[in-house]
């Protein structure tokens, strides 16, 4: 007797069918699984064995055969475990085989029988639902994360007993719930804005970063503020909208490390890897293929502190994401594309020590050269925002706190991204921030005036700036206008654009706007 059950595989973020086709027959006890599984799938036979043999239902005189159809695509994990169960369990008789029809099964079982949850079904409903598939039976820890599907009818179990129960329509299985969304209190806990003292520029710099979603570096001695001004980043960044929280949560459940019993996540991801971190870990890798902490931050921030200790390579790694938004990872069998649309901030020291151009300093020339040598220009080109932070004078320590929450300049970030949203909803733009503007959105979206145009060709040839610099300032400039409310771009938002990227600017010489700024 045969029976069919469907499930869905994993490769990267992407899920595909999988059909689940069981062959049964007397004979001396045999389990064949064909269909290019891994290891971690062919163990499910020891699973699923134990699982049945609670059960009442005993494999020792049967010849099975199970196919993971399509047979040239490989199958990783453990999320085919119900799929199979129940496939075998309809071969045998046990369950109606018609039953299994038109549903997507997804689990993997403890030899006790239990179900348990696994990785990535938040993809693998989407998918579903895109294929014509309206119902899933999900582990019961999975359930609020497939809820978040509409249009599918979505089934929680707890255990093998309970879908067979369902089969046979005796108890049917409950649908999942969608979680509850946290009390507001819990909603916001970023460290707040107004706990830096000081570093006014910086402090700017970070509400544009924010505002146009544009990269950022920071370079200063130890204790000028640079991790203090990152960690509250998230504190001024505008709420996640709903299809923004769909992207985020299958990310962080493609990675199994989506906390259990969560459906949407509702804050933007803060990812800070230690300088040890590989290339690996950054851009994403391994088997099966899971997304590193440039795709784990997408519409979020990664802060990268003491960025020039990082490997070289793992920086280099970076430089594709930076460009493109989407980071490729390519193995001889597989190949995954995860977004990558983060703000990154990137914390560095002066020079070794932290001290350069003051007296404590002991860093020779060579030596300063080299540590910031790391640093390719390639990757310095795709950092919109450069900026140098001063020592931190002991009277802003000691004076009493007036700085600006992060309540305050969250509103003036929320209302320059509505601005952005306008053109995107009047179809100027494609692009959901300034950042990611194309040159040919650039051109609509960040018009300048002769006066203008003139200020920007004066300040590209005598900083030496390449092509994509020069469109990096264009969409600052977009960006510090619309914090201005200004429709159009003024001389004054372009000057304090160029003043953003102080590590394009030789030693020694003056930007052209600095004189000039309005």
């Amino acid at each position: 007797m045969q029976a069919t059950a469907l499930t869905l595989g994993l490769s990267g973020l992407d899920a595909h069918l999988v059909h689940v086709e069981v062959d049964s027959g007397r004979g001396p006890s045999a389990f064949h699984l064909v269909g290019l599984a891994e290891a971690s799938v062919r163990e499910a036979r020891v699973r699923i064995r134990a699982a049945l043999r609670d059960l009442g239902v005993d494999l020792d005189e049967h010849v099975l055969t199970v196919s993971l159809s399509p047979a040239d695509v490989r199958k990783i994990g453990s999320s085919f475990d119900l799929a199979m169960a129940v496939a075998i369990a309809a071969a045998l008789g046990r369950v109606p085989a018609e039953a299994l029809a038109g549903t997507v099964w997804i689990g993997e079982l403890a030899l006790s029988g239990a179900i348990r949850p696994v990785r990535g079904v938040l993809a693998s409903i989407v998918e579903a639902k895109r294929l014509g598939y309206r119902r899933a039976i999900v582990p019961h820890g999975n359930g609020a994360e497939a809820a978040v599907v509409p249009g599918v009818e979505v089934l929680v179990a707890a255990s093998l007993e309970q879908v067979f129960e369902h089969l046979r329509g005796r108890a049917p299985l409950a649908p999942a719930a969608p979680a509850e969304p946290p009390p507001a209190r819990t909603l916001w806990h970023a460290p707040d804005l107004c706990d830096v003292r000081g570093q006014p520029a910086a402090r700017r710099a970070l509400e544009i970063a924010a505002a146009g979603g544009h990269n950022l570096l920071m370079m200063g001695p130890p204790g000028a503020g640079k991790t203090m001004l990152a960690r509250r980043l998230p504190g001024i960044l505008p709420p996640l909208l709903p299809d923004e929280a769909v992207e985020i949560t299958a990310l962080h459940s493609v990675a199994g490390i989506l906390p259990p019993g969560v459906g949407l996540l509702r804050d933007r991801p803060f990812r800070a890897p230690h300088h040890t971190a590989s290339a690996v870990a950054l851009a994403g890798g391994g088997a099966p293929i899971r997304p590193g902490e440039i795709a784990l931050a997408h519409l979020g921030c990664l802060f990268l502190d003491e960025l020039l200790e990082f490997g070289r390579s793992a920086l280099e790694a970076l430089r594709q994401p930076l460009e493109d938004g989407i980071v490729t990872v390519c193995r001889a069998r597989e190949r995954a594309v995860f977004p990558a649309r983060a703000l990154v901030v990137a914390a560095v020291n002066p020079c070794p020590c932290g001290y350069a151009g003051t007296r404590r300093c002991v860093c020779s020339a060579d030596r300063v050269g080299a540590y910031r040598g790391r640093l390719s220009g390639p990757l310095l080109d795709r950092i919109d925002i450069q900026i140098v932070l001063p020592p931190l004078p002991v009277a802003d320590l000691a004076r009493p706190a007036t700085e600006e929450a992060s309540a305050i300049v969250r509103a003036r970030v929320i209302a320059a991204r509505a601005a952005q949203t306008a053109r995107r909803d009047a179809r100027e733009v494609g692009a959901r921030t300034n950042a990611e503007l194309s040159p040919r959105e650039l051109a609509r979206a960040a018009a300048l005036d002769p006066r203008s145009r003139a200020l920007l060709s004066a300040a590209a040839e005598q900083l030496g700036l390449s092509a994509r610099a020069h469109d990096k300032l264009l969409r600052l400039a977009r960006t510090i206008a619309d914090l201005d409310g200004a429709a159009a771009i003024a001389a004054g938002h372009l000057a304090e654009a160029v003043e953003l990227r102080l590590l394009d600017h030789a030693p020694g010489v003056q930007p052209p706007c600095a004189a000039r700024r309005a």
